[in-house]
């Protein structure tokens, strides 16, 4: 992928299929000569004596045919988003069109661009850092506000900025101890020693600050998993519908309706929220029915919120002991994962043994789902599991995978930095380290990077981007 960067590219840029317009943007060194060598501008001016960021309005050809009436947008390097010569075509968006003059330009020595190679070229081109890149492709597949808002942060350069200058300083200070080890016969020390524990002890807190914080970032890109569990005719199904304000979910009288988990996602307060309903909970010989408990289970231990709903018309004396050891059970085998108890068919009860209940189980959550009682509490409750204070703070979050495992790997070669030197480890042994988390860190924003890591990346773009 890197030794293709003097081709000239092109790509649809806007979704296949017909619309009002479409956009085809070229990228390269001869984007501009190609396209004026088939536009004709109304104003008569040729595209290559055109300054950049300017729009010309006029018409497309290939050869003596006319193709269309087009709008041509002319960016010169290194003033555009890829930091090469870019044109792009606003033309109408009947797909023949699109198809026609994507054809005349691979005539003319154009290549269609490979996925994410338009932004790939931005990289190589000193437009934005890797994980800036990376951030694209995620602000593109954003779905809601969080997982926009996160995208948008690190697209404007988010903790990579941060990581970028202590890198620069750590850098510093190996040079240094570098230089040390070049006269080791002399017993010179070039390197501040507290100034750089003081620089290891910064880096450390905000590379555990970070990969704290990925917990949060990848349930939010991905919509928070919750499993909506309990026993057969208790409301499962009615609250899915309920909160997604549609008939997803087949409701009825006959236990065991639900034979397999349905999701289905919306957003609260900008964070989208995945709601599984599950098979109800019981003893069985209906082999299919098995397997959608076994389902069941599969998706409490997945899930990042367990909502446990219980038929509070059945809360008798028995029953009110059974729902208490349940929830014990739950909180002992899902030790530190949110657990609501919900008491559904809230219309049924009196207000008295309402609070009877209460008292009995602690946190108990009155609604009735039928009725659309209780919902918004439920709705914030939910939201309250969830550490919103980072996303309302614009701190830093953390929602790529890859940069979590190299935040990890660079946080355990800054530990045993720390440790060698609280050890008084030998300095070319503390170096090896050192250079270690150079190199993770390096990782993360592309200042070191391989053609495979780089291909795997930008593969998982759209075509266009």
């Amino acid at each position: 992928m890197l030794k293709a960067d003097q081709d000239t590219i092109i790509a649809l840029a806007t979704p296949a299929g017909s619309g009002a317009i479409a956009v085809i943007r070229l990228s390269g060194p001869q984007a501009i000569s190609l396209v004026s060598s088939c536009f004709r501008a109304a104003s008569g001016r040729s595209l290559e004596d055109c300054p950049g960021h300017t729009i010309h309005l006029g018409n497309l050809y290939e050869g003596k045919r006319l193709l269309d009436e087009v709008l041509v947008s002319v960016f010169r390097a290194p003033r555009s988003y890829t930091g090469e010569n870019v044109v792009e075509i606003s033309c109408h968006g009947s797909p023949y069109i699109q198809q026609e003059i994507l054809q005349s330009f691979l005539a003319l020595g154009c290549r269609m661009a490979r996925p994410g190679e338009f932004t790939l070229r931005a990289f190589l081109h000193g437009k934005m850092d890797l994980s800036q890149a990376e951030a694209v492709a995620d602000l593109i597949a954003s779905e809601n506000e969080a997982s926009h808002q996160i995208a948008l942060q690190q697209m404007r350069g988010g903790y990579s900025s941060e990581i970028r200058d202590l890198r620069d300083q750590l850098i510093h200070f190996a040079s240094m101890i570098a230089l040390e080890l070049d006269f080791s016969g002399e017993d010179v020390e070039f390197a501040d020693r507290e100034a750089f524990r003081e620089l290891l002890e910064k880096i450390a807190r905000l590379l555990k600050k970070l990969i704290d914080s990925f917990a949060m970032g990848n349930v939010i890109k991905k919509g928070i998993p919750i499993a909506i569990a309990g026993q057969p005719n208790v409301g499962k199904s009615t609250l899915l519908n309920a909160l997604l304000q549609e008939e997803r979910a087949i409701v009825s009288d006959i236990a065991g309706t639900t034979r397999d988990a349905i999701e289905d996602e919306i957003t609260l307060q900008g964070i989208g929220f995945r709601f599984i309903d599950t098979a109800g909970l019981r003893e069985t010989a209906d082999t299919i029915e098995s397997i959608g408990i076994q389902r069941t289970y599969e998706k409490m231990e997945q899930a990042r919120v367990l909502v446990y709903m219980v038929d509070s018309s059945a809360l008798d004396g028995q029953g009110l002991e059974k729902a208490r050891l349940e929830s014990e059970a739950l909180r002992a085998q899902y030790p530190g994962k949110p657990i609501l108890l919900l008491a559904n068919k809230k219309d049924l009860l009196s207000p008295t043994r309402q609070e009877e209940i209460g008292q009995a189980l602690e946190g108990i959550l009155f609604i009735s789902a039928k009725t659309g009682e209780g919902l918004e509490e439920l709705q914030q409750r939910l939201l309250g599991f969830i550490q919103t204070g980072l996303l309302r703070n614009n701190d830093p979050i953390v929602s790529n995978s890859r940069h979590y495992e190299a935040l990890t790997r660079a946080l355990e070669a800054i530990h045993r930095v720390q440790e060698g030197m609280a050890e008084e480890v030998p300095t070319d042994l503390v170096s090896i380290d050192i250079n270690q988390a150079l190199f993770h860190l390096g990782e993360i924003t592309g200042q070191i990077s391989t053609d495979d890591l780089l291909g795997n990346i930008f593969s998982n773009f759209c075509i266009g981007k």
